[in-house]
């Protein structure tokens, strides 16, 4: 019955408003990897809402992919849907490789799902029946883009904001939650084998992750070079 009452006052609150976008030279702007908002006004009776977007890390390889971290959720008592959450994306990046939601079922809790995005109005749009927010079950949103070849080393790249719609009071835009990433140029294996953070090189000064080994990414890398290597 909730979601029936919830669904019938979903709005579309700045759903399709086009955020401002923009590629920031290191001369001229300072490179913040995340940024945070919240809404609390007489449209969330009294609830306060939050929206964070970060990029996946403060340097990274051009040529590779970044992806960016959309969390709507709310820090007090009421249970918002969400039903669109828009991404806008530095200028000059192509559609995104890949997106993903998490969020609540009533069976299984959190689960995170691959998705399609569809272009809005300079951004890229997900959108659902509503997806359930509560203090303990935020909505997130990844969405991964290729770092343009044009892009130069040392380059700040801020992307732009997001927009979100749903029931009344967590809909809004938000131009100014936007994510910064230093472009540096690709480590060994990257622009082979695709982004930083899937192939081993955890940093810019090639420190190792959990996810690989440099054994491995130099294999790869000869694999392609040298046929049957």
């Amino acid at each position: 019955m909730t979601a029936g009452i919830a669904a019938s006052t979903l709005i579309i609150a700045g759903a399709s408003v086009a955020l401002t976008t923009g590629v920031a030279t290191a001369d001229t702007a300072t490179c913040a990897v995340t940024s945070h908002d919240t809404k609390k006004d007489i449209s969330t009776v009294g609830i306060t809402h939050v929206y964070d977007k970060t990029a996946s890390a403060e340097q990274i390889g051009v040529g590779t992919t970044v992806t960016y971290t959309i969390v709507v959720g709310t820090t007090s008592i009421g249970n918002p849907y969400v039903n669109t959450i828009t991404d806008y994306p530095p200028t000059g990046f192509a559609a995104p490789v890949k997106t993903t939601i998490t969020a609540y079922h009533a069976i299984g809790g959190q689960k995170e799902e691959t998705v399609t995005p569809e272009p809005n109005a300079g951004g890229w749009k997900v959108t659902s029946t509503g997806w359930f927010v509560n203090s303990g079950n935020p909505v997130t949103m990844k969405i991964t883009y290729n770092v343009p070849a044009s892009v130069k080393q040392g380059q700040m790249i801020t992307s732009g904001g997001i927009g979100v719609a749903g029931t009344v009071g967590v809909g809004a835009s938000f131009p100014n939650l936007t994510a910064c990433f230093t472009a540096r140029a690709a480590n060994p294996g990257e622009s082979v084998q695709g982004s930083l953070s899937n192939n081993g090189l955890g940093s810019s000064d090639g420190q190792l992750s959990s996810t690989g080994s440099v054994t491995d990414i130099l294999t790869g890398v000869l694999k392609n070079v040298i046929p049957g290597s």
